[in-house]
C-alpha cells in the first residue's frame, strides 16, 4: 500500500509517499514540499498547491492519503490561509478517489516519539530513525508529512 502523507500549510506544504511492507519499516518512495511565493495572491498559491499534488499523485499513484489536521493558531490570518490550504489538499485527495484519513499533531507527534509535544528536530529524528535513514529529511514540513504517513501505516495495521 502507498501512503501520502501530507502536511498541509499556504508558503510551505509538505508532502510524503510511503510504501508500506508485510514485513520490516515502510520505504520511502518520495519527499518533499510544495513552495509558493509569500508576496503571491493567496488564488495562485492554492492553485500552485492543487496542480504539484495533482502531479504528485500521477506520478506516485498512492493509495491513500493521510493528512495533519489542523489545530489552533495564534495568529488567525495564518490559521485561514493554512485551513484554505488544506482543503486544497482535501479536494485533491477527494478528486483523486483516495480514502483520506486525518491526524492531529499531538496524535502524530505521540506515535513517533511518545510525546505530544515533540519538537521538529525531535521529529526528523524520529522519522530517520524509524525508515532507517542515514540523513533527516528536509525541510521539516516534508519530514512532518513522512511522519503523518508513517502514523498511518501503523494505524492501518491496529485498524
Amino acid at each position: 500500500m502507498r501512503i501520502l502523507g501530507v502536511d498541509p500549510g499556504t508558503g510551505i506544504c509538505g508532502f510524503g509517499v510511503l510504501e508500506t511492507r508485510k514485513k520490516g519499516s515502510p520505504i520511502l518512495i518520495d519527499s518533499g514540499a510544495i513552495t509558493t511565493p509569500p508576496h503571491t495572491p493567496l488564488r495562485d498559491r492554492l492553485l500552485d498547491i492543487y496542480n504539484s499534488l495533482n502531479e504528485i499523485i500521477s506520478e506516485d499513484k498512492p493509495d491513500c492519503m493521510a493528512i495533519e489536521k489542523l489545530f489552533f493558531m495564534q495568529n488567525i490570518t495564518t490559521g485561514i490561509s493554512v485551513a484554505e490550504a488544506r482543503g486544497v489538499v482535501l479536494l485533491v485527495g477527494a478528486q483523486a478517489n483516495l480514502p483520506i484519513f486525518e491526524y492531529s499533531p499531538n496524535e502524530i507527534k505521540k506515535a513517533m516519539t511518545g510525546y505530544g509535544h515533540a519538537d521538529k528536530k525531535q521529529m526528523q529524528e524520529m522519522v530517520r530513525v524509524f525508515l532507517k535513514m542515514d540523513k533527516i529529511i528536509k525541510p521539516d514540513d516534508a519530514a512532518d508529512a513522512v511522519a503523518v504517513a508513517i502514523v498511518h501505516s501503523m494505524m492501518s495495521k491496529v485498524l
